[in-house]
């Protein structure tokens, strides 16, 4: 462990050792040997003097990188890609003088960035569908267990915690439809040259422009793509950067939403995040049970979301066919917002499969509020009896205030049923009103709501990606 100089919480505390090595030197540095590989088999396909022994030497070299020759030469000639190429070579001599023939820089540096953000996108998404199976095994635990909606933060009428849980279910049932929609869509920029109109490759081919298409299609099928993008300059559009972190950001607002809720449930004593035996909540107040890991999921959450303005920054004020104001940016925006992202849904798959419930809390504080959602059915009641709605509406107008205030002013139990019981006008005994107080009574269609949303729509994805489930989530700090 180095600790007389910066490390970075993304590398040691909040994501996963697969995300962590994706966006490793060892990841980047073999894929670009891949790329190379890939380049040279295709010229040789395509009729260039490459030799199948001069491929097989690289093949050898493809994962022992020679790090310190490429450290050493990088010093010396300040080009990370050229430094590598020299070094890939110290190690194949024979193939050293076709390594990265016709390309530039870009040719390993944005494929290989393509690369990762699809092995990363991959990475994410398989967390992404085993926070929506935990999330929906609680929603069907919890269907029909009657709590207090809010709006505005002020009570409501009912609905059920399963039917809460489907709302954030369906935030990151749009977040997976949008990773799906870009994942597809993305392609390696292939060998497209200095300005993207692959006159070295033209150059190469002696002017056959069908091999120069050939080429791009083979180095995308070698690498595992559909292809490569049509037209570029030297790079790949840097909106495709913007289009992947947007993505994320997207399960980071999500991951936010969802965080929001459980804390406040949290201080409501009706929901809570795992709290283990030996957890401390505060270092003074020894009693507390803080909420560390939704509020984890939102402080990463808002990291990812203000990041998502990096790439948009890069891509709106690129200079033609390109300009290197991208790079250093690029090299941190993107790695960390994946690093970040693979955190907050670590947590969210760790959180939501460990809720704690506790009903009781959550009838005491239902039924304390129960009497005055219950007011336009008494008054029906009393209606259909003979009473005079518009006289009704008014007394139990006054009735809600008075009982409110005592509620408010007093500290005192809601006295609403009480006070109309006590009305000659309702002609309805307390005993009559209670039975109208069945919380199951007020929650709408939530129950039926939350079952054909689980089996309509939570069921086919899962189905769908049944061998992804089964992840779990380990919280290092």
């Amino acid at each position: 462990m180095t600790t007389d100089n910066y490390t970075s919480p993304l590398s040691e505390r909040y994501p996963s050792k697969e995300m962590q090595f994706l966006f490793s030197p060892d990841m980047k540095f073999r894929t670009w040997r891949r790329l190379w590989i890939a380049l040279a088999e295709t010229e040789k396909e395509l009729g260039l003097s490459i030799t199948q022994e001069q491929i097989d030497q690289l093949k050898q070299h493809q994962d022992d990188i020679n790090y310190d020759v490429a450290k050493a030469r990088e010093k010396e000639v300040r080009h990370d890609v050229m430094s590598h190429v020299y070094a890939y070579g110290q190690q194949c001599p024979n193939a050293k003088g076709i390594i990265h023939l016709g390309a530039t820089s870009c040719y390993v540096g944005d494929n290989t960035d393509i690369v990762i953000m699809s092995q990363a996108l991959q990475l994410i998404r398989k967390k992404l569908v085993n926070t929506i199976a935990s999330l929906a095994e609680f929603a069907e635990e919890y269907k029909s267990l009657p709590t207090l909606a809010y709006t505005h933060f002020q009570a409501a009428q009912p609905t059920t915690v399963g039917k809460r849980a489907t709302l954030w279910l369906n935030d990151l049932v749009m977040d997976l439809e949008d990773l799906d929609y870009v994942l597809n869509s993305l392609r390696l920029l292939g060998s497209k040259g200095t300005t993207g109109t692959q006159a070295s490759f033209l150059e190469l081919f002696d002017g056959d422009h069908e091999k120069c298409r050939v080429l791009d299609q083979r180095i995308a099928d070698k690498m595992g793509f559909k292809g490569c993008y049509p037209v570029s300059g030297q790079t790949y559009s840097r909106k495709v950067d913007s289009r992947v972190l947007n993505v994320l950001a997207g399960i980071a607002q999500s991951a936010h939403k969802f965080s929001n809720d459980i804390r406040l449930l949290q201080h409501m004593k009706e929901v809570e995040e795992p709290f283990e035996k030996h957890q401390i909540g505060s270092s003074a107040m020894a009693y507390k049970r803080n909420p560390m890991r939704t509020e984890r999921m939102a402080s990463l959450a808002n990291y990812v979301m203000s990041d998502a303005m990096n790439p948009q920054i890069t891509a709106a004020t690129q200079w033609f066919e390109r300009t290197l104001d991208d790079s250093a940016n690029k090299r941190i925006a993107v790695s960390e917002a994946f690093l970040a992202t693979d955190g907050i849904l670590e947590l969210y798959i760790n959180v939501s499969k460990g809720l704690v419930v506790y009903p009781k809390v959550i009838e005491s504080h239902l039924m304390a509020e129960l009497p005055f959602m219950a007011t336009e059915n008494i008054m029906m009641d009393a209606v259909r009896a003979g009473g005079d709605r518009q006289e009704l509406h008014e007394r139990i107008r006054l009735h809600s205030m008075d009982a409110g205030k005592v509620v408010k002013e007093q500290g005192k139990p809601n006295d609403l049923l009480d006070r109309i019981a006590a009305d000659p006008a309702f002609n309805i005994t307390k005993e009559a009103l209670q039975k109208v107080l069945k919380p199951e009574n007020y929650v709408g269609r939530s129950i039926e709501q939350t079952t054909e949303f689980l089996n309509g729509v939570i069921k086919p994805i899962l189905s769908a990606n049944e061998d992804q489930i089964g992840l779990t989530a380990e919280i290092n700090v």
